[in-house]
Formats: structure tokens, C-alpha cells, sequence
């Protein structure tokens, strides 16, 4: 039986929200191990006059859980 923890993080990319996902996820792969499932609970833009000037995720993730973290 495994245990998972669940944590949110926003990733953002001036390019698209597939980029702010994959941003998110690699940047949080860098401190986080066994990631197994993202999840995408919102999606939003900035706004500059008039214009999308960056994309935003918020993911849910899951990672295993290990005693003591």
C-alpha cells in the first residue's frame, strides 16, 4: 500500500498553459520525488492592455509520501 500527498503549485509561461504546466511540473520535479499524478484546477491569463501577456496553471500534484517529510 503506498500513501500520496497532494500540493498545489501555479506555474506561468508567456507562451501557452501546456508551457506553464510543464514548467511547474519541471521545476517542481527538481525538489519533489516520485511525482505521479497532476492535476489542472484552474487556468487564467494576465492581462496588459488589452493583451494575454502570460498563461497560468494552478496543478494539484501528488507525489508518494515517506515518513519525516
Amino acid at each position: 500500500m503506498s500513501v500520496y500527498k497532494i500540493i498545489e503549485i501555479v506555474g506561468t509561461s508567456p507562451k501557452s498553459w501546456e508551457d506553464a504546466a510543464q514548467v511547474a511540473l519541471t521545476t517542481s520535479a527538481k525538489s519533489l520525488e516520485d511525482l505521479r499524478v497532476a492535476e489542472v484546477v484552474k487556468q487564467d491569463v494576465t492581462v496588459e492592455n488589452g493583451k494575454i501577456t502570460s498563461f497560468r496553471v494552478r496543478l494539484n500534484i501528488s507525489f508518494k509520501y515517506k515518513e519525516g517529510m
